[in-house]
C-alpha cells in the first residue's frame, strides 16, 4: 500500500478512532495503518459475529481502549493516555430500526456520545483536528429529487436521524463556542450515506442479510426490492474522510465546517438491482420478500459539490464495481483461502488504482 497518499498527513500521527471494532470504523482503522499512522481505537463491544475487527486481526496492530462513548470519564481516560493529534469520532447506534426499539439507548449513544467527544477534544493539550461522522439522514427528509446541500435544513423522524441531527447540532455549539479561533483545534463532520462492503454483518442491512442467510443454506428475508438508494463501497467516503482529516491538520479548511460525502446519480439503483448484480458473482440464491414494518424514506440523495470544490473529492466506483468488491470480500472470507487483512489491503490499493485513474488529485 502507497504511504505518500494525503501527502503523508497520517505517517507517524498519533490517531485516535472511536467506534473502530464498527465496519466503517475498522477498515479505517486499517487504512490509518497502512499510512503509517500511530492508532487507537476506543470502542465497548464487537458489534456482530463474526466482526470486521476480528477477522482482520487488528487488536494487535493498535492501542485499545474498551469503554463506552456515552462514559465521560472512560472516554477522557482515553485521551490523556494516548494523546491524539487527530481524532476520527465514529462510534455510534447506526441501526434504524434498533432506534425505533431502543430509542433510548440512540440518542444516548449518539448525542450524549458525541457531547463527550466533543468535550475531550476542548480539555485536550494535543488534538490538532477531529472529524465527527454522522449521517446522511441528519437532513429533515423531503424526499425532493435533488441532492441535499451542508446548509440544509437539519431534521429526522425516526429517532436514528433525529439523534444525528441532534449531534450535528451538538457539534455546532462546540464549534461556535470554543473552536472559533485562528489557533483552535480545526473541527469538521462528514455526512455519507448508505454504503456496502466486505466485513459488515450487521443486522437490517442488505447485503449483511444476504449472506448471512446464503452463508448458512437458508433463504435471504427482502423488505423493500423496489427502495433506492445511492449505493457506495465503504472505502469511498472513508477516503474523504481522511482527505477532510488531512486538511484539517494542514489548517486548510475552516474549523466547524460540514462536508457530504456520496456517489453520483448514476449509482442509484433499486436493493432488487443490487441483490441480482451482488449474485452474479456470489451464485443464485434463494430469497422471499415481506413488507417492513418501519416507515424508511423512499429517497434520500447528497449533493457532493462541496467535497470536490473544496477538497477535490468525488466518488472513484461505479455500482457494477463496487458490488464487485463487496461480493469478492465476501467470498474470499466464506472460501477461507486468504488472509482477509492481507487482501483487504489489496482492495484499498484496487481502490487507489480506480480513483487515480478517474485523475483524483489525491495530494494536499
Amino acid at each position: 500500500m502507497k504511504k505518500n497518499l494525503f501527502d503523508g498527513a497520517y505517517d507517524g500521527s498519533r490517531v485516535l478512532v472511536t467506534g473502530h471494532t464498527g465496519f466503517k470504523g475498522s477498515w479505517l482503522t486499517l487504512w490509518l495503518l497502512g499510512l503509517g499512522a500511530k492508532v487507537a481505537g476506543f470502542s465497548s463491544y464487537l458489534p456482530s459475529k463474526p466482526c470486521n475487527y476480528e477477522v482482520l486481526k487488528l487488536n494487535n496492530r493498535i492501542n485499545n481502549f474498551d469503554g463506552d462513548i456515552r462514559d465521560y470519564n472512560s472516554l477522557s481516560s482515553a485521551f490523556e493516555s494516548f494523546r491524539p493529534d487527530i481524532v476520527f469520532h465514529l462510534a455510534a447506534q447506526p441501526i434504524v430500526r434498533l432506534s425505533h426499539e431502543d430509542p433510548l439507548l440512540t440518542f444516548s449513544t449518539n448525542v450524549q456520545g458525541t457531547v463527550n467527544v466533543m468535550h475531550c477534544i476542548k480539555n485536550s493539550g494535543s488534538v490538532r483536528a477531529a472529524v465527527v461522522i454522522t449521517s446522511d439522514k441528519c437532513y429533515r427528509n423531503v424526499e425532493w429529487p435533488w441532492g441535499y446541500r451542508e446548509n440544509d435544513t437539519l431534521g429526522g423522524d425516526d429517532p436514528y436521524s433525529a439523534s444525528k441531527a441532534c449531534a450535528e447540532i451538538v457539534f455546532k455549539s462546540y464549534a461556535a463556542s470554543f473552536f472559533s479561533g485562528n489557533d483552535s483545534t480545526r473541527i469538521a463532520t462528514a455526512r455519507a450515506g448508505n454504503v456496502i462492503g466486505g466485513g459488515d454483518w450487521a443486522r437490517d442491512r442488505i447485503i449483511p442479510d444476504c449472506v448471512r442467510a446464503w452463508s448458512q443454506g437458508r433463504e435471504a428475508v427482502i423488505r423493500n426490492p423496489n427502495a433506492t438508494r445511492p449505493w457506495q463501497h465503504v472505502l469511498e467516503p472513508l477516503s474523504g474522510y481522511l482527505q477532510l482529516g488531512a486538511r484539517l491538520l494542514l489548517s486548510d479548511i475552516a474549523s466547524g465546517e460540514s462536508f457530504n460525502f456520496g456517489p453520483d446519480a448514476r449509482a442509484d439503483h433499486s436493493v432488487g438491482e443490487l441483490i441480482g448484480e451482488f449474485m452474479a458473482h456470489w451464485g443464485v440464491c434463494l430469497m422471499r420478500h415481506e413488507g417492513s414494518k418501519i416507515k424508511e424514506s423512499s429517497l434520500l440523495k447528497l449533493c457532493c459539490d462541496k467535497a470536490l470544490a473544496r477538497l477535490n473529492w468525488y466518488a472513484a466506483l461505479d455500482f457494477k464495481e463496487t458490488v464487485r468488491l463487496t461480493a469478492l470480500w465476501y467470498k474470499a472470507f466464506y472460501e477461507g483461502k486468504d488472509d482477509m487483512f492481507e487482501f483487504s489491503i489489496r482492495q484499498i490499493g484496487h481502490y487507489i488504482v480506480e480513483a487515480q485513474k478517474k485523475m483524483l488529485n489525491w495530494s494536499i
